[in-house]
Parts: C-alpha cells; structure tokens; sequence
C-alpha cells in the first residue's frame, strides 16, 4: 500500500478526485499529500466539469459499487475531450486489495501498516 501512496503522490499536474469527505480522510490517514477534490462538494456534474480544466490531468479514485461506477463513466464522457482523465489507480487499487475493498474509505484500514 506504501508503494501505492507513493505512486499517487508523484502524479504531478494531477488532482486526485474522490467522492466524499470520508474518502479524502483515509487517503490522508495513508499518507496521500497531492491536491484532493471531493466531488459531492460540487452539487452536480456540470459544475465539476466546469471546475476541472485547470489541471492537466484528472485522476479518477471514485468508489466500485454502482454510484461509483456510473458517476466514473458520466465524468469520462464529460471530461475526456478536455483532460486526461487517469483510471490506472482504480485499476492498481483493486490488484493490490484483490477487490476486497469496493469503498476508497475503506482504506483507512491499511493505515495500521504504516
């Protein structure tokens, strides 16, 4: 999980975007110290799409239940013409947690290792 954080820490230009403030806490409690935006701190799509241009990069760490996925799959379409929009972590998060961890708060639990 360390390697993971690390990885996350070193996308430069990036903005890291979660769903909720729950989210944001277990990446800090990892050690995540990049720019972090909550996405339900926007009220909706269209203002979020609007706030985002300003960074080169856009990675997406939203949830794998269903909110999660169709909120990740609305913001591609949205964004993808004007950013990049970077799903590796996801990808990355589910190999290293073998899938057990379906919410980004859940994490948290891998703090104790550190």
């Amino acid at each position: 999980m360390q390697e993971f954080v690390k990885s996350l820490n070193s996308a430069h230009n990036s903005i890291l975007v979660v769903e909720g403030k729950r989210d944001e806490d277990a990446l800090k409690k990892l050690g995540y110290s990049g720019k972090i935006c909550q996405f339900h701190s926007f009220k909706g799509l269209a203002k979020f799409a609007d706030s985002m241009p300003k960074y080169k990069n856009l990675v997406l760490l939203l949830d794998s239940d269903r909110k999660g996925r169709y909120l990740t799959k609305r913001i591609i379409a949205q964004l993808q013409h004007r950013m990049t929009v970077d799903l590796s972590y996801r990808k990355e998060l589910t190999i290293i947690t073998r899938g057990r961890v379906k919410n980004v708060e859940d994490l948290s639990i891998y703090a104790i290792d550190l």
